[in-house]
């Protein structure tokens, strides 16, 4: 394989509208992980903003990485522990993340990054907490735009953009990588035809070959993903939490690619996005309140032990007759991809949820805590498999005490597509709140 320093990215600052660096002089006080400069002359200079890797500790400490407005030279980019989780391992380092200006990703791609997840909270986060977006929503909600229509303009841009970033991967991978991910409006996640119309629709205005969909792996949208498959169309489906539901994903996935009719199937392809901290999360509370020695000594193990079953399953269901039928068409497995690879108890180690999940055809999407402490001292060897027979006693001891897997995956779901609604909500309202600002004309 080869390594992403080697990778033409011929200007990509260049690339990108005149419009988006005009508004790259206000970053977000917090906004997005930067791992570094270019090297000197591999890539244009960004005058408006550069990033740097702030090292305030020795190597072996914890890196503290920000947004800069330097223009500093930096110093050059070395080789990280992204590039040999994927050269060594064969798994994806992607960045869970994503705000203006989309320039400051360069340095993330050429530490290793191959590809981008977002979700309604990361947007809410990024449009509300600057100004980065203020002249380009101005200017739609002047030209008779509503609210949420200028939403999704602010969006697809930081897609599009994202996506001419990560295209020379994408490019060099024969579409194995290199993806951005944007999803369909979480209101929708309990309608069937709203999500597969939503994911249509945005398919068509990013118009990037390079843009994952993300569909909720909810049950009313898992037709909507086969549909969507059928269609041609790459999807990312999200929020899956419990092995059942990603078989189901896995067979939507198998059932669109069979019904869609197409010769080549090497352009349709996917990843299933399972959750995996906040799996912890709850099944913690649950093993306090039972409260016995044995349950106490099972916290923080359940989440990485059903993420090893969930590679088993992918395993078995990409093999045989049927997938063999379809890789004659040209098929792609649908990858698993971890997400929620953030540590929520800080009383557990930092890449507990990368660590232990490296296999090869995989995904892990990490935001800055995750990205910073496996680049500081993540170590890279296949471990997805290492010890399926302790996986399968730990999710049994679970069941044995009580622990009801399917209560699991359908609470976290509910949780998650109300985090989702709320943050959506609440950047409608922080936009409206902006247009009324600004004097605009608004709903």
């Amino acid at each position: 394989m080869a390594t992403i320093s080697k990778l033409a990215i011929s200007s990509p600052a260049s690339s990108l509208s005149s419009s988006s660096s005009s508004r790259s002089r206000s970053l977000p006080p917090n906004s997005i992980l930067h791992l570094g400069h270019p090297r000197n002359g591999s890539l244009p200079k960004l005058a408006a903003s550069r990033l740097f890797l702030q090292n305030d500790r020795p190597l072996n400490g914890s890196l503290v990485v920000r947004c800069s407005q330097s223009s500093g030279n930096g110093s050059p980019l070395k080789r990280t522990t992204l590039h040999d989780l994927y050269e060594r391992q064969g798994q994806s380092p992607w960045y869970d993340n994503l705000c203006r200006p989309v320039t400051d990703l360069i340095p993330l791609i050429e530490s290793g990054v191959r590809g981008v997840t977002s979700n309604p909270a990361i947007f809410q986060k990024a449009i509300s907490s600057s100004n980065a977006y203020n002249d380009q929503f101005r200017e739609l909600v002047q030209s008779g735009k509503d609210i949420e229509a200028a939403y999704w303009e602010l969006v697809v841009k930081d897609i599009q953009d994202a996506c001419k970033l990560f295209e020379p991967i994408y490019d060099q991978t024969d579409g194995g990588d290199g993806y951005v991910s944007v999803e369909v409006s979480p209101r929708l996640a309990d309608d069937t035809n709203g999500t597969i119309e939503a994911a249509k629709w945005l398919h068509k205005v990013v118009d990037r070959p390079n843009v994952y969909i993300k569909i909720p792996a909810t049950a009313p949208c898992i037709p909507s993903i086969k549909e969507v498959i059928s269609y041609g169309i790459s999807v990312n489906v999200t929020l899956i939490f419990s092995l059942s539901r990603y078989e189901a994903v896995i067979d939507a996935y198998l059932d669109g690619l069979e019904a869609s009719g197409l010769d080549d199937l090497s352009r349709v392809t996917s990843v299933a996005s399972f959750f995996v901290s906040r799996v912890d999360t709850l099944i913690d509370k649950l093993l306090e309140q039972i409260g016995t020695p044995e349950a106490l000594d099972l916290r923080g193990k359940a989440a990485v032990a059903q993420a090893a079953l969930a590679y088993q399953l992918y395993q078995k269901k990409f093999s045989g007759p049927r997938w063999e039928a379809l890789v004659k068409k040209g098929a792609k497995k649908q990858r698993l991809l971890w997400a929620s690879t953030s540590v929520k108890n800080p009383a557990y180690p930092d890449t507990l949820y990368v660590a232990p999940l490296i296999g090869p055809d995989t995904v892990s999407t990490m935001p800055d805590q995750a990205l910073q402490a496996f680049i500081d001292h993540g170590s890279v060897a296949r471990t997805i498999d290492s010890n399926v027979s302790e996986a399968e006693g730990i999710y049994s001891a679970l069941e044995k005490l009580g622990i009801d897997w399917g209560y699991v995956g359908n609470q976290l779901e509910v949780e998650g597509v109300d985090s989702f609604k709320k943050s959506f909500d609440s950047l409608l309202d922080t936009l409206q709140e902006k247009a009324n600002s600004l004097k605009i004309v608004s709903l």
